[in-house]
């Protein structure tokens, strides 16, 4: 698991294409795509995203802190991008653990300097506080972001359930 030597792509030079997917290297149990537009969808991202970790099993209190992880993610959709997809997966890795898999997906303008946006206290935005990138990345198991600017951001973030031992 990875949460600190992570992939960050940065193109600015060239068309470039974005290539992060969702679900690589995992099986998929159980997806949800919810499209985000207005802020009221981010209810849904909610919603479903505790609704997903309920049924995988995590505990009540991994329930609230990966449903805030994703709020973020979608609020930065509608925010910054205007609109964007957010996909929620079950996701299980072949060694037998279970996980959710948030990706999130915009066409916005993206994120001019993805190492800065990953700092503490760092926004682009006037009245943000600038930790939402970094909470999610340390909430998160693996965390990997990809942004072209023009093009878009797509950001893959993993939280693997613990298994109690015997």
């Amino acid at each position: 698991m990875s949460n600190g030597n992570n992939p960050l792509q940065n193109e600015e030079d060239g068309p470039g294409e974005l290539k992060l997917s969702p679900g690589t290297g995992c099986r998929v149990l159980k997806r949800k795509c919810i499209q985000l537009i207005h802020s009221y969808d981010n209810e849904l991202v909610i919603y479903h995203m505790r609704t997903m970790l309920s049924e995988a099993g995590f505990s009540k209190s991994d329930e609230y802190i990966l449903a805030a992880a994703a709020s973020e993610l979608a609020t930065n959709i509608i925010r910054y991008a205007k609109a964007g997809e957010l996909e929620i997966s079950l996701i299980d890795n072949g060694a037998n653990q279970i996980g959710i898999e948030i990706f999130a997906s915009d066409k916005g303008p993206g994120i001019r300097d993805v190492e800065a946006a990953l700092s503490e206290h760092f926004s682009s935005e006037k009245n943000s506080l600038g930790l939402g990138l970094p909470s999610v990345k340390r909430i998160m198991d693996e965390f990997h972001i990809e942004s072209i600017v023009g093009r878009g951001t797509r950001i893959q973030a993993r939280k693997w359930r613990v298994h109690e031992q015997d």
